[in-house]
């Protein structure tokens, strides 16, 4: 006899989401979506009136959810700790943890200046995830359907000249995710990987229009850039509650980029 059809929840309302990098882009993004879904988001990014401003744009949206804003830098692990466990004693704990935060500098191996990307570039794209990790960990062991997203990039699945610093931190990411989504996965935890690809955001502003234009009709089977929002939702599904049978997942969100041979 087959087993009856089971309901499986779609709503984050009333969640606690803690979101990196969530001033800009991607992160300013899914704040929003998260909180017209109804969630419950700490908005962390480095300047506090970054922060204040997507809170105010939430809240004047008139979105069920709601916001608060926390000045964050993510390479400073004291904040991190600190951060973490304000926001989770504030809010009453942590259902969803998203790592976002990032940035993009250059590295030429050959050059005395690669040092100058490579410890910035890991410091806030790896170490601090697995630190954010580490902090929100014990209140996530307390959330019914606990969920960690990390934001990596195509690039954690191929590499292009000239990135390797930002190359190195995406495949960390992947790598990470995959061996806690192991580790944790016996408590419930589930661990997953948005891989986003050319997204129109503070990264890519500089490269010119016709560039983009001309880049994504040369490797990108739908043929344009993505925006922010098509990687959020991507992001909410791994946070749903219904999706507690993903774990350790590296998912790409990329126009179909890293399936086109040539």
């Amino acid at each position: 006899m087959s087993q009856p059809y089971q309901e499986l929840s779609r709503s984050i309302a009333g969640k606690i989401a803690i979101i990196t990098g969530a001033a800009s882009g991607m992160g300013r993004a899914t704040a929003r979506l998260f909180a017209g879904e109804g969630a419950r988001v700490a908005v962390t990014d480095l300047r506090q009136e970054d922060c204040d401003a997507v809170v105010v744009e939430i809240g004047s949206a008139g979105l069920p959810g709601s916001a608060r804003a926390w000045a964050l830098d993510v390479s400073d692990p004291q904040a991190i700790r600190t951060t973490v466990a304000a926001i989770a004693e504030s809010s009453g704990g942590i259902d969803i943890l998203v790592n976002n935060a990032g940035f993009a500098l250059p590295g030429d191996i050959a050059e005395e200046s690669y040092e100058d990307s490579w410890q910035p570039t890991l410091a806030v794209m790896l170490s601090a995830h697995q630190r954010m990790i580490r902090a929100a960990l014990p209140y996530l062991r307390q959330a019914e359907h606990p969920r960690i997203v990390n934001i990596a990039s195509t690039e954690g699945l191929g590499a292009t000249p000239g990135n390797s610093p930002y190359v190195a931190a995406k495949h960390g990411v992947i790598g990470l995710t995959r061996g806690l989504a192991v580790d944790l996965g016996r408590e419930g935890i589930t661990v997953n990987c948005v891989c986003p690809g050319p997204i129109v955001t503070g990264i890519t502003e500089a490269i010119p229009d016709e560039h983009k234009t001309i880049y994504a009709k040369r490797r990108v089977p739908l043929r344009r850039y993505g925006i922010p929002e098509e990687v959020a939702h991507m992001t909410l599904n791994c946070v749903l509650p219904a999706m507690s049978y993903l774990t350790g997942a590296a998912i790409p969100v990329d126009g179909g980029m890293t399936i086109k041979n040539a």
